[in-house]
């Protein structure tokens, strides 16, 4: 009897060994973010057990978790989407990465932390990462608007187009876009349109169709143009130059939002592709 429990505590040791062998760290691509901006975090998982382990049968076998250090009870909207199952060699890594931004409601400014919790169904072991820790920012507003949406029934659904300013890394400012409710308390979609210089003023128009359309200096001659539907998805996007006369947005008589002035840079698709000079054939002398 001594012998059989001698043998399974050293099997019980090996396995909680091997389980140690498989970490869970996670990363983010920035330190701040701003209210409802996608929150892409990465998970990678290293197995160094010396055994192969099945992974993301389950709905659970990743969970993520969101904490205020200022002790501020962050809201949980739903579970975070992670099914997809796949076997993982030993020796091998492997990456997920998920916008926790839908899921989690991050809309106060301050200090945030997340955690995630690895689980090996087969092993019955639960493997913990680190804290990576992140800020919410506010930035600064330089241009809103309110525009309704058509409903079904009754009145039109009253939102707000919000243009912000913020830097993410030391000088590079970015430009993004918020939508809203009309009162600003509900953050529906935050998205970054692009760099910005830091004098740039944002032209903004919203047109008959409630579609966002923004022109902005984002170089030394050059301005982007970016269109973005009531959703705050953005679906067109254009570079055009300052040359003799500054890009500009105006609205014509049928009500459509057009720009004016400087000249367009064409997409790589729209450059025609150069037809080579097809070679002469050879003279000869044949009679």
């Amino acid at each position: 009897m001594k012998t059989f429990s001698f043998v399974a505590a050293l099997a019980l040791l090996a396995f909680f060994r091997a389980s140690a062998q498989v970490t869970l760290e996670l990363a983010l691509n920035q330190e701040q973010f701003l209210p409802g901006e996608p929150l892409v975090v990465t998970a990678k998982i290293t197995n160094r057990s010396g055994r192969q382990i099945h992974l993301g049968a389950e709905a659970n076998w990743l969970t993520f978790s969101v904490e205020s250090t200022a002790g501020r009870v962050v809201i949980k909207n739903s579970d975070v989407p992670v099914l997809g199952a796949f076997d993982l060699e030993s020796s091998q890594e492997a990456t997920k990465r998920v916008d926790l931004a839908p899921h989690f409601v991050m809309s106060i400014p301050g200090r945030y932390k997340i955690t995630a919790t690895l689980r090996i169904k087969d092993w019955s072991v639960e493997t913990p990462s680190a804290p990576v820790s992140f800020d919410i920012i506010t930035g600064a507003k330089l241009w809103a608007q309110e525009f309704g949406v058509p409903a079904t029934n009754g009145a039109p659904e009253m939102r707000k187009f919000t243009l912000e300013q913020a830097s993410y890394v030391r000088s590079h400012m970015r430009l993004y876009v918020q939508l809203s409710d009309a009162a600003e308390s509900r953050i529906l979609k935050t998205s970054v349109l692009g760099q910005t210089v830091s004098f740039s003023h944002p032209e903004g128009q919203v047109d008959r169709n409630s579609i966002l359309h923004t022109l902005w200096q984002s170089g030394a001659q050059a301005f982007s143009y970016c269109v973005v539907n009531p959703d705050g998805e953005v679906i067109r996007r254009e570079t055009y130059d300052d040359l003799n006369t500054r890009p500009r947005l105006t609205v014509n008589n049928n009500g459509e939002v057009l720009v004016t002035g400087g000249v367009r840079r064409p997409k790589p698709g729209e450059i025609p592709a150069v037809q080579l000079p097809v070679e002469a054939p050879a003279v000869t002398n044949g009679k």
